[in-house]
């Protein structure tokens, strides 16, 4: 599908990712444009194999005719079962790549309800098959609730006033489209870049309906669990919260950042994080502006 979305950071991560290993076995859980596995497959050899996930149907139309790619339309929160069961009894994988976010394609589709830019249904779910809509939580979350997510996921300042001003709309009327949600916060959105407030907002609905914060830490462990020793995890992020994660898992195995320690004081973190945080060029951002946000983190299994 053609524009779908522009990969960030494609040689940064795809040369952390695979290296010298031609040969190995390696996962992309973030399969979307195919951006980033179609250079995996420029990466490896007849031999290698790349098993990638999306559990958006729009990106399976994405997928490129090669015998060595597995595209499976599933959550990645499963990564560790169904690689397991693909591997067939292998040890392991070689590395583990996720571009994390919202795609391009996701945020232009007016219907699919990710941008406050068009007037277009509350949904925001990266799987339209399955679960709850942002207009299911708008309107049936207590304000409490809501206040909590926002403040929550989207770091929103005023967030018990966004919650208070959305139950008074409400209950003049259902909000059942972006423009209906923008309406009922209009008093208290910037009128300088009144954008970023509203992305706020959008971001916290969108991280609840998809459950992205408890998707993401099953993730990261089940691809620590399908590492083979030495092989690689690469992780784009796009704002603190996810990035916090990653990095407190990195250091110690679990997103709370606690590191456990065995008899021996040794750490039972799984990973080890290597190198510096990557950032994308201003070069890159400036033909892709959705990249000024995002931040690599590499971490080896031990």
């Amino acid at each position: 599908m053609e524009g779908y979305h522009k990969a960030v950071l494609l040689q940064e991560s795809v040369d952390a990712l695979v290296g010298s290993e031609r040969n190995g076995v390696y996962v992309d859980v973030t399969f979307g444009g195919g951006g980033h596995s179609r250079e995996i497959l420029k990466c490896l050899s007849p031999k290698g194999r790349l098993i990638a996930f999306d559990r958006d149907e729009d990106a399976l139309q994405n997928k490129p005719e090669d015998e060595r790619l597995k595209l499976i339309h599933h959550n990645f929160r499963f990564v560790e079962n169904f690689v397991k069961a693909e591997l067939n009894n292998e040890s392991g994988v070689n590395g583990v790549l996720a571009d994390l976010g919202v795609s391009s394609h996701q945020f232009d589709t007016a219907e699919r309800g990710f941008s406050f830019r068009f007037d277009a249904p509350l949904d925001m779910r990266m799987n339209r098959e399955s679960g709850k809509t942002a207009r299911d939580l708008i309107n049936g979350c207590e304000p409490e609730e809501l206040e909590k997510i926002f403040r929550l996921y989207g770091e929103v300042e005023n967030s018990r006033k966004a919650a208070q001003l959305i139950e008074r709309a409400r209950k003049e009327r259902e909000i059942v489209t972006t423009s209906d949600l923008n309406r009922a916060l209009e008093s208290i959105t910037p009128a300088v870049a009144g954008h970023k407030y509203l992305a706020k907002i959008y971001q916290a609905l969108r991280i609840e309906v998809n459950d992205e914060m408890r998707n993401l830490e099953k993730m990261l462990e089940g691809a620590a669990a399908i590492l083979k020793t030495g092989g690689r995890l690469v992780i784009i992020t796009y704002h603190s919260l996810e990035d916090r994660m990653v990095k407190n898992f990195f250091r110690s195995g679990n997103i709370g950042g606690e590191v456990e320690k065995d008899l021996y004081g040794r750490s039972k973190a799984p990973l080890k994080a290597q190198g510096k945080m990557i950032c994308p060029t201003e070069a890159e951002i400036g033909e892709n502006t959705r990249a000024r946000s995002a931040k690599m983190r590499v971490a080896v299994k031990l």
